[in-house]
């Protein structure tokens, strides 16, 4: 006798569940917020590096152009090869460069040694990120907006923690103390080398046999799919250039605006990166349940009324504001990178690591721009600017719809 429908689909839901390795999407979002935490010690530590070399707004852009293209270029390709010829323990080599690289960021002498040591940093991130994300797909057992977001939350819960630690350790300490946080980056390596043996054994998992969701499958012409990846990639950019402006320079902002101390600037920044942590979570999971679509939507275009509010507001509104950015804005990148995963199947290294570097290159480009706009202008005028940017969110409205709701697969 034939299974009622509803215990069908009961079944095939518990069937993706048990594929969903939770202590690998654990693993991997850990040393995502190892990886990220170290990350975000190079933005936190600008005021102190811009008073000991005098440098200025365009110098310290060019030190997130450094770390961001180091981090961006290499990322596609990185995700290509592996996905012809996977490597396990790539993660644990990208993690060697990052320990060697903040190493070199405590004793650097000069503006070029700033330079070399985020660039060696930046060379970590661009093995780490597409490997790991695609370890983060392996372990999904279908269920790949929630593995995403479980991978995210853990960096954007590092990129919040950094500079926490910066205003307790660095900035007291000096420059000198970064050299503490290469016990990270060896703690990092010690995990990655683990989660590479699970992905020696467990590679079948990287390709799904079988798809048994409805809506999994899409049948667009190549101009559609080659527009609507355009379209995400437009949407990163305005994603990521409006938060190059409140990573490397919010604290600037605070100071300048309100005459806040460089350690309360550097608390600022933490309730920002952590409500990025929070929302981020969000993101993968409703992308899930209700479409990508949707939550792109919702992401992109719903900030706007709170960062066109952000220049004209007191301090107090300012942190509740940036809050709500944080929140939303940060719910979109595990929509996107998944729903360009179903865009191109069986690409996931070349997707992650071309969407990852696009991310990364774009925050490095956005930095590089607006510090050279606020040397010659005003930093209240770069968040006037920034403002719109989300506007750029209308485009979702040529995305077609895939993937409207979540659906079991197995591995």
């Amino acid at each position: 006798m034939e299974q009622p429908i509803e215990a069908q689909q009961l079944s095939i839901t518990k069937k993706a569940a048990e594929g969903t390795v939770f202590s690998i999407l654990l693993t991997i979002s850990f040393s995502h917020l190892l990886n990220d935490t170290i990350q975000s010690l190079i933005p936190s530590i600008y005021p102190i590096v811009k008073d000991s070399f005098h440098l200025t707004f365009g110098q310290v852009g060019l030190i997130t152009l450094t770390f961001q293209l180091a981090a961006s270029l290499f990322q596609p390709f990185v995700g290509f090869y592996t996905d012809k010829k996977p490597q396990p323990f790539s993660l644990a080599t990208g993690m060697a460069f990052t320990l060697i690289g903040l190493v070199c960021l405590a004793f650097a002498s000069s503006f070029g040694w700033i330079l070399v040591s985020v660039g060696l940093i930046g060379t970590g991130s661009s093995v780490f990120h597409p490997e790991a994300s695609k370890v983060a797909y392996m372990a999904s057992g279908g269920r790949r907006g929630l593995a995403q977001s479980i991978f995210q939350v853990g960096g954007n819960a590092g990129s919040s923690i950094g500079p926490l630690l910066a205003a307790l350790i660095i900035v007291p300490s000096g420059q000198k103390s970064i050299a503490w946080f290469s016990a990270l980056a060896l703690i990092a390596i010690i995990v990655l080398i683990a989660i590479g043996k699970w992905y020696r054994q467990n590679m079948q998992r990287i390709r799904p046999k079988k798809v048994v969701a409805h809506g999994e499958q899409v049948h667009l012409s190549k101009r559609k799919v080659a527009t609507s990846i355009a379209i995400l990639l437009v949407l990163i950019f305005s994603k990521y250039f409006y938060l190059a402006s409140m990573t490397s320079y919010y604290t600037f902002y605070l100071i300048d605006k309100f005459g806040v101390s460089v350690q309360s600037s550097q608390v600022h920044l933490f309730i920002f990166l952590f409500s990025i942590a929070a929302g981020t979570f969000l993101g993968g999971p409703l992308g899930d349940h209700f479409g990508r679509k949707y939550v792109i939507w919702f992401s992109i275009l719903g900030v706007a009324p709170f960062t066109l509010l952000l220049p004209h507001v007191n301090l107090f509104w300012t942190t509740i504001l940036s809050v709500f950015i944080g929140l939303i804005l940060a719910s979109a990148f595990s929509a996107i990178l998944v729903y360009a995963q179903e865009l191109l199947p069986g690409k996931v290294g070349t997707v992650s690591g071309l969407f990852f570097g696009f991310a990364f290159g774009m925050g490095g480009l956005g930095s590089a721009v607006l510090g050279e706009l606020a040397d010659r202008t005003s930093i209240y005028y770069v968040y006037a600017i920034c403002a719109y940017l989300p506007l750029i969110g209308l485009l979702t409205g040529f995305l077609p719809n895939i993937g409207a709701k979540h659906k079991a697969t197995t591995s």
